[in-house]
């Protein structure tokens, strides 16, 4: 059997999302939650450049010690002035100590973090709508303040 060729990815852009102090939910069924609220951010690519608005959170759920899933909802505002807006699943996870530092706002190094998410992005606007018909995905970083997300369109 031959090995199928996997698809392409094209850079769409890099978005830092400003967040500020997490919120705190505490143990429920399925994991300790927290929720970050999203403050601001840019966005920038070679093309899609602009701002994230301050309205949105980043719902997460500390699976393990090890284990952290997210849930982000939030929008962007284009250089050309659309919207768009983005629904992100994603996955961090890594050794225990590192993910309790994470969590209590110290920096990690990120290459002792797997950070990887799956964005979904929509707009009603003429230039960005095709965005609503393409799966992306994208790796992260997080830093004290801010969270780094590199995006990929899967062609």
């Amino acid at each position: 059997m031959t090995t199928p060729t996997p698809p392409q990815l094209t850079f769409l852009a890099s978005i830092t999302v400003d967040v500020g102090a997490p919120v705190e939910v505490g143990p429920a069924p399925g994991g300790y939650r927290r929720i970050i609220p999203i403050v601001g951010g840019t966005v920038e690519g070679p093309e899609l450049r602009g701002k994230v608005l301050p309205a949105g959170a980043d719902f997460q759920t500390l699976r393990t010690d090890t284990l952290t899933e997210l849930q982000a909802e939030y929008a962007i505002e284009t250089d050309d002035g659309e919207r768009i807006y983005i629904s992100n699943f994603g996955l961090r996870s890594g050794p225990a100590e590192d993910i309790a530092r994470l969590v209590r706002g110290e920096q990690v190094p990120p290459e002792r973090i797997y950070f990887r998410c799956n964005p979904r992005m929509t707009s009603t606007g003429e230039r960005w709508s095709w965005l609503n018909s393409r799966i992306l995905v994208g790796t992260g970083e997080r830093e004290p303040d801010a969270v780094r997300l590199n995006l990929f369109v899967v062609e």
